[in-house]
């Protein structure tokens, strides 16, 4: 914690400007060493300074020096920030300069990493401020934004604080039962007040599902036998000539991929190989991995072609796929219909084509319809973002439901506290209240360096 780090912050390539970031306890006085301009160590906090970057009598580089002294920081520690030319030679030689002077490269994500050990964000804030650099749609923003500014994190503070409220009675009863103004704890008052947690924690629990739409899209799998439209519906999608497309039977060889937005969230598509029995080892290698790709999806659209019959085939693949979500689409309404709907009662069917410039806005439609895009963006965005936070979350709640087994069966309440101790220890454990170093290294080693 006492060592001076330092990284670019931004991304490295020719560009206006771009920043080197320094914390620790002597940044000050190191740049000071290299900087020709007013004494840093003499300047308020929180200015910019202008000068040059000076080393072995040579100008570096003309820059801005941001001096920013703890602990109204980020890292709650002194703070420099150089704002460079944007070229790659001259930031790097700024940053191989520090580095001589005594500084050490950052590790990625050791400014934040820095931050939450000195207490100035907790666990979901700063894995909120990750998720608001990778933010591609503005949904993920406002999502990350609200983690960051600490929303989530005032839900779990406030159930931890029902649980410990909650303990102290139960002690202050055991310690104490003599004392007359103490509120005598009853099976029914522990039992009212583990009700409230329990809901809370459904609540966040049931959220995940929308937050995992939200951070990572909706995974799409476009599946069909060979030339029922696939690459044209995905062409048609993107907007764009993404994918080969030919009258002849087995074009797709392999994934192809792209994302739109489609009611402020990301949709993943994935064009797969047309399935269909085949001597051809490129092809069955492509139809292998159209099967494979099915099972990860969380969303399947099966591609019917209009104007021909629904083959044995077709149809003992639609029903092998489980677990996901599917819509079946008829593609080339625009053709004379051979389908015969009877095999498909089960399923939800959508018409469509990709002639007509609105040929798949009733397929958009379905399946923001399906995944409830839209109840989504009117929600507050308190949704649990990851698997660490909701693992967390359902092994509290487990705690509190061996609690209530415990309230139910008049188990003697000393008991029932350690089931309400663990739980909110558990919940602690989110806002990083308990953590370990490996943890705390696998967390902060997916943010970017300089961050």
């Amino acid at each position: 914690m006492n060592e001076n780090i330092c990284a670019i912050s931004t991304s490295l390539g020719v560009g206006a400007i771009s920043i080197v970031r320094c914390s620790g306890p002597d940044v000050i006085k190191i740049v000071s060493e290299v900087f020709k301009g007013k004494d840093l160590n003499k300047v308020n906090t929180h200015t910019i300074n202008y000068g040059h970057i000076i080393y072995n009598g040579e100008i570096i580089d003309e820059v801005l020096v941001s001096v920013m002294k703890k602990p109204k920081t980020f890292t709650k520690e002194d703070i420099v920030e150089i704002n460079c030319h944007g070229g790659i030679s001259s930031t790097n030689k700024v940053l191989e300069i520090l580095i001589i002077k005594g500084m050490r490269l950052a590790t990625p994500g050791e400014f934040s990493k820095k931050a939450f050990l000195n207490g100035r964000i907790d666990l979901i804030e700063a894995e909120g401020i990750n998720d608001l650099i990778l933010a591609e749609t503005d949904e993920q923003r406002k999502y990350a934004i609200n983690r960051e500014m600490g929303n989530l994190s005032k839900l779990i503070i406030n159930n931890r604080k029902i649980l410990v409220e909650l303990q102290a009675k139960l002690e202050v009863n055991f310690d104490y039962p003599e004392e007359a103004d103490n509120i005598e704890m009853t099976h029914e008052l522990v039992r009212k007040e583990l009700l409230k947690i329990k809901e809370n924690l459904e609540v966040l629990l049931n959220s995940s599902r929308d937050g995992k739409i939200v951070r990572e899209g909706i995974d799409v799998a476009i599946v069909g036998k060979p030339n029922v439209g696939k690459s044209s519906i995905l062409n048609h999608l993107l907007d764009e000539e993404k994918a080969i497309v030919t009258d002849i039977a087995g074009t797709t060889r392999d994934i192809v991929e792209g994302s739109i937005t489609l009611s402020g969230i990301k949709l993943n598509l994935i064009d797969t190989a047309g399935i269909r029995k085949t001597d051809d080892i490129v092809e069955k290698i492509g139809v292998d991995k159209s099967l494979e790709m099915t099972e990860k999806a969380d969303l399947v659209i099966f591609v019917f072609n209009n104007n021909e019959e629904i083959s044995d085939e077709e149809l003992s693949l639609l029903n092998k796929i489980k677990n996901v979500q599917k819509i079946v689409f008829i593609n080339k309404s625009d053709l004379q219909s051979k389908i015969d709907e009877k095999d498909l009662k089960k399923y939800a069917i959508i018409y469509g084509n990709t002639i007509e410039p609105d040929g798949l806005e009733t397929l958009k439609a379905e399946i923001i319809k399906m995944f409830k895009l839209d109840e989504i963006k009117t929600k507050n965005y308190n949704f649990l973002s990851n698997s660490r936070q909701s693992a967390l979350v359902s092994s509290a709640l487990n705690s509190v439901n061996e609690a209530l087994k415990s309230v139910e069966n008049e188990v003697p309440l000393e008991m029932i506290a350690a089931d309400i101790k663990e739980a909110f220890d558990t919940l602690g454990e989110i806002i990083g209240k308990s953590y370990n170093e490996e943890l705390l290294d696998e967390l902060f080693s997916n943010f970017c360096l300089g961050k």
